[in-house]
């Protein structure tokens, strides 16, 4: 007998889900609620949701150029869906092929990004980022702390 527990959602995004008896891996709010940070790029996470999180996501290139120093910048935002540890982003603004796969594991979060999302040349949101902050992240939509 495989027994779900799906724990109730609390007052400001306490609990995603709590346990799942048939092994899938899940999150709770309080390990995905966050600024996550890795060299060229930043995520603001917060759980509106058993299964939406508030996404936003900005991220940079820098180069050499001719003239000098130089740096490429791109952003999105929007709402994720997430079932077990991995979430699904599409921001808001992005091409319909682009795909950005957040996977929340080992106190990471794990980002691949597929399709074109209409960043900076060279932008993307793929790499492992480390959380920085566990408060509710200032979102550019005027949201948050």
């Amino acid at each position: 007998m495989i027994r779900i527990v799906l724990a109730a959602i609390l007052c400001c995004g306490a609990v995603l889900v709590a346990s799942r008896a048939s092994g899938e891996t899940v999150v709770t709010a309080a390990q995905v609620n966050g600024t996550w940070k890795t060299k060229g790029g930043e995520f603001k996470i917060w759980a509106l949701s058993q299964k939406m999180l508030q996404v936003e996501f900005s991220g940079t290139y820098e180069y050499k150029s001719p003239e000098g120093p130089n740096v490429n910048t791109g952003e999105g935002r929007g709402v994720a869906s997430i079932e077990g540890d991995t979430a699904i982003f599409k921001p808001d603004a992005a091409e319909d092929e682009c795909r950005i796969t957040m996977k929340f594991a080992n106190g990471n979060l794990v980002v691949t990004q597929t399709g074109t999302c209409g960043f900076g040349n060279n932008v993307t949101a793929e790499g492992t980022y480390k959380k920085i902050s566990s408060r509710k992240p200032k979102f550019e939509s005027g949201e948050g702390d």
